[in-house]
């Protein structure tokens, strides 16, 4: 529990919260999310040794070797979970395209700004060009003035 809000308290990159929020939004999104973050965690790995732990001891419907409904329902819980994992790849992949549009963004202001600077260094560069030739006439005027 200390862990998830201490999730939630850490800063997020901004194109990541828009993202949570777009999910958010979906209640089909937030119900895989709780989905995907269940079957993702030990808690579920417990619950099912359990469960198959009670199943093979108690036979709750004296399934006959090699137990058909046990086999029935883990692979439709199999065909459900591969299904979940899916959308938490696709998901964070989601997450992976926020980020990298974010960064596209970035650079392509990274590289306006590097594009304004050159002109500004250009521009100095042609100032300093005309100070030293005016410098160089007044010094020779100076020079010439000066007995």
């Amino acid at each position: 529990m200390k862990l998830r809000r201490a999730k939630k308290r850490r800063a997020s990159h901004p194109s990541l919260l828009a993202h949570a929020e777009e999910r958010a939004a979906s209640v089909q999104n937030r119900a895989a999310d709780l989905i995907t973050h269940f079957a993702g965690s030990m808690g579920f790995v417990y619950i099912h040794v359990v469960w198959f732990v009670l199943w093979l001891h108690y036979e709750p419907f004296t399934d006959a070797f090699p137990y058909g409904l046990l086999t029935m329902i883990v692979s439709l819980e199999a065909i459900f979970l591969s299904t979940f994992v899916m959308i938490s790849q696709n998901r964070a992949d989601e997450k992976r395209q926020a980020l990298a549009d974010h960064q596209w963004e970035m650079i392509q202001a990274e590289e306006r700004q590097n594009e304004q600077l050159l002109e500004m260094s250009k521009h100095l560069i042609a100032l300093t060009s005309e100070v030293h030739v005016l410098t160089t006439e007044v010094h020779q005027i100076v020079k010439t003035a000066t007995p």
